[in-house]
């Protein structure tokens, strides 16, 4: 027997009807109620960190990754809305590029471009 993906993230949320229309609104991403989101094929990387890890808050049990096919295109229009975009030389290298944002109730989401010569792979 295998698993054969992801087939939902669940989280509580103070305020999910607003919380899923953010998801919408900054991400194209039918969030709540009864929307499915339709993915793209291609890598998902599935890791547990140390729990002294420093790559994302220690308050934070997780951080959504996203996959994206042209960061500088995602993170415009996020930055014109007002939504705070980290970025940082050393996140940009063999593995592809990275963003950072924060949902509206902090959750971390780090969007990631996977170098172009390898779509997908990590």
């Amino acid at each position: 027997m295998t698993v054969t993906g992801i087939g939902g993230l669940f989280f509580r949320s103070r305020d999910p009807e607003a919380r899923a229309a953010w998801y919408l609104e900054h991400l194209g991403i039918e969030a709540g109620g009864a929307g499915v989101w339709q993915q793209d094929a291609g890598a998902t990387v599935f890791a547990p960190f140390a729990a002294d890890s420093d790559y994302f808050a220690r308050d934070q049990p997780f951080m959504l990754n996203l996959r994206v096919a042209d960061l500088d295109a995602v993170v415009a229009p996020l930055e014109a809305a007002g939504v705070a975009v980290e970025r940082r030389a050393e996140w940009e290298g063999e593995y592809g590029r990275f963003a950072r944002i924060h949902d509206p109730e902090g959750l971390p989401i780090e969007l990631w471009e996977p170098p172009a010569d390898a779509e997908g792979s990590c």
